[in-house]
This record gives structure tokens, C-alpha cells and sequence, in this order.
């Protein structure tokens, strides 16, 4: 952005158009403090190494020559991903379906992204009515803009290694079902008991 100077570990992403989109939306302020402070961690930090350590998937972005993007799911048991150092992430890459897209993207272009998720295209502004229509019934949140993607292709990748996830809701409904069953058993439990107990006392 015109007038900044120097580098900084944010110009990962920072870069100098979304600088201008910062300024212009009004938060390019407060990211410059930030990066003033010293800016986004360069090293994996103890705590960080632990969430790591915990995970059972990730999302890995990749882009080849042409700047094309490519995001697989990667999963397994906790600890399929392993900090090395303060510096490196490893993990082994398991056999899927056999595309190696990512592969042949990281030949042309080294840069990537891991995307981990802690469990909580097409930038479209004033457009008051796509944003209505986009926006999720009574959900309590505002928002900037519509994210479109134009679909040119797709296919459903390995599903091997996904680990099944519930949302909370469900999690919570199930649980309701559970207790429901609980408390019937409970009282047939105690039916049959009181039963019992009336035919032998009738039998003495």
C-alpha cells in the first residue's frame, strides 16, 4: 500500500491490494498497530504444538502455475500431524483415490496453506438483495459481502479419512433420545420390580 514500507510476517496474506481493500473498509488502522507490535507468530508456539497435536483433520490449499486453487481434506488419528520443530509441520500422506493434484501443484509452486479448524471466488459489494437472499434465516450476524464460485467442474474426493462430526444441536438432540430411552427403561425396570414384588408377597 502507498506510504507503508517494510516487511512483515502478515504480508503473507497482507498483500498490497488487500491493504487498499483494509483501508478502504476501515480496519487497515488497526492492522498496522498490529503489525507495528511485530505481527503474526513465525514460530510454532507450545500451545499452538498441543492444538496441532489434538487435531483429526485439516484442510491443505494449494495453487499451481496458473494460479489455480486446490483444497483437500486431510484426516486420521490425533497426532497424524507432528510438529518437527519450532518451524515444521509433517504428516504422512495417505493413499486416496490417486489424483495427486496437490502433489503436482506443490511440483509447480511450493507455497501452501493448512487450514485447521478449531470445533466453531467471486467478492460481490452492494448487492443489498443477493446478501438477503445468501444470509441464513434469523442468523444474528451482519454482512460485507457475497463470496460466489462459479463451478467449472467437481468430483467427490477419497472420503476414507474424513472423521465423522456432529453439529452441537444434533449432538444435543441425541442425547435428549437417550435420556428419554433411559427414563422408559427405568420405569418398565421399576414396573417389573413392584410387580415382583406383589406376586411373591400374594404367594406367602
Amino acid at each position: 500500500m502507498t506510504g507503508e514500507t517494510g516487511s512483515h510476517s502478515s504480508d503473507v496474506a497482507f498483500t498490497p491490494t488487500v491493504k487498499e481493500v483494509q483501508a478502504r473498509k476501515g480496519s487497515r488502522d488497526g492492522y498496522r498497530r498490529m503489525e507495528e507490535r511485530g505481527g503474526w507468530e513465525t514460530r510454532i508456539t507450545p500451545d499452538l504444538a498441543g492444538f496441532i497435536a489434538a487435531q483429526t483433520s485439516a484442510f491443505l490449499a494449494t495453487a499451481n502455475s496458473a494460479g489455480q486453487p486446490y483444497i483437500q481434506h486431510r484426516g486420521g488419528p490425533p497426532g497424524f500431524l507432528k510438529v518437527i520443530d519450532d518451524r515444521t509441520i509433517g504428516f504422512a500422506d495417505f493413499a486416496g483415490n490417486r489424483q495427486y493434484i496437490t502433489l503436482g501443484n506443490l511440483s509447480e509452486n511450493p507455497k501452501a496453506h493448512l487450514f485447521l479448524i478449531d470445533y466453531a471466488g467471486r467478492v460481490i459489494e452492494n448487492d443489498p438483495d443477493l446478501i438477503a437472499r445468501l444470509m441464513p434465516e434469523s442468523y444474528r450476524a451482519r454482512p460485507e459481502q457475497a463470496v460466489l464460485f462459479t463451478v467449472a467442474a467437481w468430483d467427490a474426493n477419497c472420503p476414507q479419512h474424513i472423521p465423522q462430526r456432529y453439529e452441537a444441536a444434533q449432538v444435543a438432540a441425541m442425547l435428549a433420545e437417550r435420556d428419554q430411552r433411559i427414563e422408559a427403561l427405568e420405569a418398565e425396570v421399576n414396573r417389573l420390580r413392584r410387580a415382583r414384588s406383589a406376586s411373591q408377597g400374594s404367594s406367602d
